[in-house]
């Protein structure tokens, strides 16, 4: 390494502006997966093994040996002058307190959701409707998952007719960076409309 400059853990003296992006969702839905293919830098994972103690308090979910217990945290670098950070949220609902902190100053939320058990959903983007941070949902397309169209999602989910509906691969570096655009289009749309 020939200097911190070079070094892509570090930002460019050049960065002049921070944008904050909260991804949530519920436990075992790829929020975790989504922020490791966006990331230019290793992301930060709080995740702790599941253990028998958890049983009864947080939900089992099949083929999950680890879960996030504070956040996740990475980073895109947009141009010379903005980065973009992406926080991640615990799922379980216990952790819900701490999204307060988590959502502080993002300038909007992407909630990812699996349609295989959309009744977890309600309560993350209800509480994403409480903490009043704007948001696009995107699925996270699983095998074997029930397939449906947006507007059947909008309608289940009682959305908003305008809240942005898709569909991503949190493991596709650009599947994940579409349902940032898209999110990232319906915030400025979304702001365009309250400026007076």
């Amino acid at each position: 390494m020939d200097s911190a400059a070079s070094d892509s853990r570090y930002l460019a003296d050049t960065v002049q502006t921070a944008v904050k992006i909260v991804i949530a969702g519920p436990l075992g839905v790829g929020k975790t997966t989504l922020i490791g293919s966006l990331s230019e830098i290793p992301p930060l994972r709080t995740e702790e093994a599941m253990t028998v103690a958890g049983h009864g308090v947080d939900e089992i979910v099949a083929g999950k040996a680890t879960t996030t217990v504070a956040m996740d945290f990475g980073r895109i670098t947009l141009n010379e002058q903005r980065v973009l950070y992406l926080f991640g949220t615990p799922g379980q609902p216990r952790f819900f307190p701490l999204w307060q902190h988590l959502v502080h100053g993002a300038l909007g939320a992407l909630a990812l959701i699996d349609t295989r058990d959309l009744e977890e959903s309600f309560g993350v983007l209800g509480h994403l409707e409480e903490l009043g941070v704007p948001f696009a949902v995107a699925v996270n397309s699983f095998p074997n998952a029930p397939q449906h169209q947006p507007e059947t999602l909008r309608r289940a989910l009682d959305l908003l007719p305008e809240t942005p509906v898709m569909v991503c691969d949190a493991r596709d570096r650009s599947s994940s960076a579409q349902a940032l655009i898209t999110l990232v289009d319906h915030l400025y749309t979304t702001a365009g409309r309250e400026t007076p």
